[in-house]
């Protein structure tokens, strides 16, 4: 769960997409070591790519933003 994405290798696209991911859904190494998060919130690119896998909705936005990307939510 701690894995460095360059976000700086992206195209021209400058939206990513936000969208809560269950737990239950992810693999078990990485359920391991959500200490009893049952939703993460996941940050994709176009391209349906997972860049990041976050806690919380705010952190997605604010961690989309600081890379200069266009955050919007999915659903």
């Amino acid at each position: 769960m701690d894995t460095t994405y360059d976000f700086s290798q992206t195209g021209e696209d400058r939206i990513v997409y936000v969208r809560p991911v269950d737990a239950d859904e992810l693999p078990q190494d990485v359920q391991d070591q959500l200490h009893g998060l049952k939703t993460l919130y996941a940050v994709h690119n176009a391209d349906g790519e997972r860049l990041a896998l976050v806690k919380d909705r705010k952190l997605a936005f604010l961690l989309a933003r600081q890379n200069d990307f266009a955050p919007v939510t999915v659903h």
